[in-house]
């Protein structure tokens, strides 16, 4: 009874106070004693009924975090599904598009003409050329592998910028490029006009303003070096007009685009078309580059370049990145016509073996899978590193093996790329990226060149044919290749 009276007494104190009286809990928790006295059972009960609701409670909360983290973990495999699928496209289309670039041209291929590249007494920028209409344009890689089969010799002038602004400020390696073609010229009995000889050089046969268009070239870079009768490194030594360093063969050598481009002609033709313009001012000298140049070219992506110098202030990508396609492309090529060679027991393949070993042999050297980017973001430089090659190359070799080189057409249904496609390339025995023209007999030195049909010339368009010949029956199988299977326009194709 007394103990009972205190609990009363103590309820009748908060009454009082204005105080709400304690719950039945709150009595067991603070006077358990008394209320065990009281009634043994009422606190049992009160903390039963708590452990229920605890328990109760503390389900719910672990049912909502599991299904939380199964939906996270859900959508974590998605988004990685996710990105996983859109690699596996980015690759695929990378291959696609390496095989498909050797057999089309993304930007049509501009060259000029032997007798006025040398009047214009110095490099001339792509714009200014082609507004003056000085440019000779061919289309499609049909229209150049029938210009070299006509009798056109292609000189394709590979060297380094030496100020950063201009290509040749100080015009000694245009001299060295003169100079090369009138060699080339008397070793090989050219017409000293050189109306014959057309030149391809970066500064005035690639677009310099327009950026995007730029970029289609670059992609037609393996088909641009690899369609050339000739390749000629100028290399004389020269002063930087930017940089305290004199350009040199060496440092010709360390630059990505030289050694680019290189690889790009060498691995389809060999090194025998390969000369070397050198030498001092004054002093210069010609001569052709030794069997095992390409050794230290094939590592491409180890080169320097200007806009990694500039760590890419103001730009989205690397160059080396722009590389990866036409690189691929040649690489898949060159292995494929080893395969198919081995295959078939055809011709020698030795060339081709002695790539494919040195590449064997530097594969994560020269085909990089990810690299190091210096980028500029918000005024704070990042160092992130970049996809470039990954796979590539096992993916190129496993669909060449397993005879899976297709690739879409614009119109619907698939190409085979076939090692019978680019056998041979005009003036080579090397490894071409296959003619349009189906008989051997159109390679003759007697064929015309159908007037117009090719090239529009400047303003000379439908002048005097490029080779004189009386017309033959192999003429007339000429032409009507042509016009079925290069499907010119009406008008010549011009530059604009």
């Amino acid at each position: 009874t007394m103990t009972y009276s205190k609990l009363n007494q103590l309820d009748n104190y908060r009454a009082a106070l204005g105080l709400d009286a304690l719950s039945t809990v709150e009595k067991c928790r603070l006077h358990r004693e008394e209320m065990d006295y009281i009634d043994p059972v009422t606190c049992k009960e009160a903390e039963d009924n708590s452990t229920l609701i605890i328990i109760i409670l503390c389900s719910i909360v672990g049912v909502g975090i599991i299904i939380l983290v199964a939906y996270f973990s859900y959508k974590r495999y998605k988004s990685y599904q996710a990105i996983k699928k859109a690699h596996e496209q980015f690759m695929e289309s990378t291959l696609n598009e390496a095989t498909r670039a050797l057999r089309q041209l993304d930007y049509p291929l501009h060259l000029v003409r032997g007798d006025e590249f040398i009047e214009e007494g110095r490099l001339v920028r792509h714009e200014v050329m082609r507004n003056t209409h000085r440019l000779s344009v061919l289309d499609t890689i049909a229209d150049v592998d029938s210009f070299v089969q006509a009798g056109k010799q292609i000189v394709f002038f590979s060297h380094q910028w030496t100020s950063f602004t201009k290509p040749d400020p100080s015009n000694h390696q245009y001299d060295a490029m003169v100079n090369a073609m009138d060699k080339l010229a008397s070793q090989n009995g050219w017409d000293a006009s050189l109306k014959d000889v057309f030149v391809w050089v970066d500064y005035s046969c690639i677009p310099q303003s327009n950026a995007s268009v730029q970029n289609l070239a670059i992609r037609s870079l393996a088909v641009y070096a690899s369609s050339a009768t000739y390749f000629v490194i100028v290399a004389p030594n020269t002063q930087h007009a930017d940089l305290d360093h004199v350009c040199d063969l060496d440092t010709y050598q360390r630059r990505v685009w030289c050694r680019a481009e290189q690889v790009c002609h060498s691995m389809r033709n060999g090194t025998t078309g390969m000369f070397l313009a050198g030498g001092n001012p004054g002093d210069l000298e010609f001569m052709p580059v030794k069997p095992d140049f390409f050794l230290e070219s094939l590592h491409v992506f180890n080169g320097e370049l200007t806009c990694c110098r500039f760590e890419h202030k103001g730009m989205e990508s690397c160059d080396r990145q722009s590389l990866v396609v036409p690189i691929l492309g040649l690489y898949g090529e060159l292995f494929r016509a080893a395969h198919d060679g081995v295959k078939d027991g055809s011709a020698d393949m030795s060339t081709v073996k002695t790539f494919l070993k040195e590449i064997e042999k530097h594969q994560e050297d020269m085909f990089p899978r990810t690299f190091q980017r210096v980028m500029w973001r918000k005024n704070k430089r990042v160092i992130e590193e970049v996809l470039l090659f990954g796979d590539l190359i096992d993916r190129m070799r496993a669909r060449i093996k397993t005879g899976a080189m297709f690739i879409p057409l614009d119109k619907g249904g698939t190409e085979s790329t076939k090692s019978t496609d680019f056998v041979r390339h005009g003036a080579s025995d090397f490894v071409r990226h296959g003619s349009m023209l189906e008989s051997e007999e159109l390679a003759s030195e007697k064929f015309l060149r159908h007037e117009g049909t090719f090239v529009g010339h400047g303003s000379n368009i439908g002048g005097e044919p490029m080779v004189t010949a009386e017309p033959d029956d192999n003429y007339n199988k000429f032409i009507d290749v042509i016009n079925s299977k290069a499907e010119p326009a009406e008008e010549p194709a011009v530059s604009a």
